[in-house]
């Protein structure tokens, strides 16, 4: 019987809004030295404003998961998509230190509802065997986003000023709510989806514990603390990635700002074939017979040893091409890791608790990126004081190594098996 494909077009519109979330958060770390200089913003004013995008990006994924749980994806998604897209262009009208660290805090607090949206409806909208490709596909477009940023903005910088590119960057989310409100509906809902493809679609798919589950109850269960230090351990180290590689190429490997460009590319590019490749190989892994959470479960493993590799990068005699190509790969298998990791929510969790679980997990990342950010800056600066900041960097990328074997065996031994929580055990009252 053939089966309808058009939630691979709401595929196409979650890797749409992943690669705006990432390009509209780029935006202010690439505007960096022209904001220094023309509004005298200094290295100690930019961590700050740094840091308020953090603090509200962890405060924000404990409330949006519950917003998105209670309202449903179609307006809760198009709801922080306009509030971020309005903060990144709130950044325009800064005037200094002050205004950029509260249009920060602005985008994180909005920016928290979007992995918990798309994971929810990832969830809704594709079957157990290929709902990790299909997150593995739409968390690739943060790469793009992080690739396309460098690309665009300094153009639109050089030629409209600063403020330009903000304006124009944050306007491409108002054009996504357009093709959102046109396109998207629940698959139950939905006129353009078969019915064979619904069929398909909720063969696998639970349909108690869609009501949204009190908050407090997630708590109680292993599987919550298991996604909790998944993401506590290995999200900080994303961070790092994204912050610290074109430091340690300017610091170690000697490259300046006009070369940062093909060496950030190669490993953008790779954590995008990373992710698409770590949702394949656990739906592939479904369709030969092995259970959903054995599939999740050796996946993650398997990328958590492609990590490992990433020690060697301060090796004696490493060429700047080796080291780069070991970056890549411990990038690229961060998000394959990523893609099967948020796969679990939905495998463990009723459809009622899947957003809500998602940003308790995203709360625990973000407060481990906090961590790794002062610990990071505290390494590079006690061994850059002693002449030797390359000791430094190789202590980071050892952290960076270890830390998913790690968090493997953590989530293992917390939720063995990886079995469902049962929805007899949430209470049946409304959450209201």
């Amino acid at each position: 019987m053939r089966v309808g494909r058009y939630r691979w077009v709401i595929c196409a519109l979650l890797f749409c809004a992943m690669s705006i979330n990432y390009l509209d958060r780029q935006v202010l770390g690439i505007l960096k030295p022209l904001l220094k200089a023309d509004l005298q913003i200094g290295e100690s004013d930019y961590g700050y404003i740094v840091m308020a995008f953090q603090c509200a990006y962890a405060a924000g994924m404990l409330v949006s998961g519950r917003i998105i749980d209670a309202i449903g994806t179609k307006i809760s998604y198009a709801l922080f998509l306009a509030l971020w897209s309005a903060a990144a262009m709130l950044h325009a009208a800064a005037g200094g230190a002050i205004g950029f660290g509260i249009a920060r805090a602005f985008l994180g607090m909005s920016e928290a509802g979007n992995f918990p949206a798309a994971v929810k409806t990832a969830a809704e909208w594709f079957p157990q065997k290929e709902r990790a490709l299909a997150t593995g596909i739409f968390n690739s477009g943060t790469n793009i986003g992080a690739v396309l940023a460098p690309a665009i903005v300094p153009w639109i910088a050089g030629n409209y000023g600063w403020q330009a590119a903000f304006v124009i960057t944050g306007a491409i989310g108002l054009v996504w709510l357009f093709f959102w409100f046109r396109f998207y509906d629940s698959p139950r809902i939905s006129p353009r989806v078969s019915p064979a493809e619904l069929a398909y679609i909720t063969g696998d798919v639970a349909t108690a514990g869609q009501s949204p589950v009190p908050w407090r109850e997630l708590f109680r269960y292993r599987q919550t603390w298991a996604f909790v230090a998944g993401k506590f351990l290995t999200d900080p180290i994303w961070w790092f990635f994204l912050f610290w590689i074109p430091g340690w190429l300017a610091d170690v490997r000697g490259l300046d700002l006009k070369s940062f460009g093909a060496p950030l590319v190669i490993i953008y590019s790779a954590t995008t074939v990373g992710s698409v490749f770590g949702g394949w190989l656990s739906s592939f892994m479904i369709t030969r017979g092995i259970t959903a959470p054995a599939s999740r479960k050796y996946s993650m493993l398997v990328f958590a040893l492609l990590v490992l590799p990433v020690v060697l990068v301060q090796a004696e005699g490493a060429t700047l091409a080796t080291a780069i190509v070991l970056v890549s790969l411990a990038a690229a298998s961060h998000q394959a890791w990523s893609a099967n990791l948020y796969t679990t929510v939905s495998d463990m969790f009723p459809p009622g608790a899947v957003a809500s679980v998602t940003g308790i997990g995203g709360t625990a990342g973000a407060l481990g990126g906090m961590l790794i950010a002062a610990g990071a800056g505290n390494v590079l600066q006690y061994w850059d004081a002693a002449g030797d900041i390359k000791t430094g960097y190789a202590i980071l990328f050892y952290v960076c190594g270890g830390a998913y074997l790690l968090a493997w065996c953590l989530f293992n031994l917390l939720a063995p098996g990886m079995k469902p929580v049962r929805v007899s055990s949430f209470p049946r009252s409304s959450s209201k």
